[in-house]
């Protein structure tokens, strides 16, 4: 246990990654504060597992999985994975620790790089740089950062919450792009003809 109870973790990592994301995805209207707000859900449930109370561990340990309040095992995909034989814990945990960190990196790239461009624009209409390749590369920068928690220690909670909170965030692009075709016309439909909204198109040659 002594990985967990530590609430000091707890509140600095929520406050870290609230932060993150009012400084890079200001909310303005109702529905950013509604997505902000399962994205606060999110993070809350996701630390204080990971870092205070491991509720996920004791719930399916109680259904009889042989889990115990092991941070090795709070990597809920690379235990479960290794109890089926795929791989023994350590080079689970190693595999889900790289893959998640790596995703992180890159989904706060995309955020941070995203919000540089809208900065600099000065409110004109962006499609150059990352709006180049996505037409939202901000959140699918936040898509792939819960992806990516949700990789590396998944919860109960979380893996309720995530789906909703990507829904969320996909309807938030559809209304904001309603606002976009309001405000630049036909230039932003010619736009929304190249790019995609938010997985890249490959062409293969």
């Amino acid at each position: 246990m002594e990985w967990f109870d530590d609430w000091f973790s707890v509140i600095a990592a929520i406050f870290v990654f609230t932060v993150f994301i009012l400084t890079f995805v200001k909310p303005v209207r109702k529905r950013d504060w509604k997505s902000l707000g399962l994205y606060e859900a999110f993070i809350v449930s996701l630390f204080t597992e990971m870092f205070g109370i491991p509720l996920t561990i004791y719930v399916l340990s109680s259904l009889g999985l042989p889990l115990t309040a092991n941070p090795l095992q709070g990597h809920l995909l690379a235990a479960l994975l290794a109890m089926a034989g795929v791989w023994d814990l350590e080079i689970g945990v190693t595999i889900v620790m790289v893959v998640s960190v790596l995703m992180l990196l890159l989904g706060a790239y995309l955020v941070i790089a995203g919000w540089r461009q809208i900065y600099n624009a000065k409110d004109t209409l962006v499609t150059n740089g990352l709006y180049g390749v996505v037409r939202h590369p901000q959140y699918l920068g936040i898509m792939i950062v819960t992806t990516a928690f949700l990789i590396q220690w998944p919860t109960i909670i979380t893996v309720a919450i995530w789906p909703i909170l990507t829904y969320a965030y996909y309807r938030q692009t559809k209304k904001e792009e309603r606002q976009m075709e309001e405000r630049f016309g036909e230039r932003y439909r010619q736009y929304k003809g190249r790019v995609s909204m938010l997985i890249p198109r490959f062409k293969l040659k």
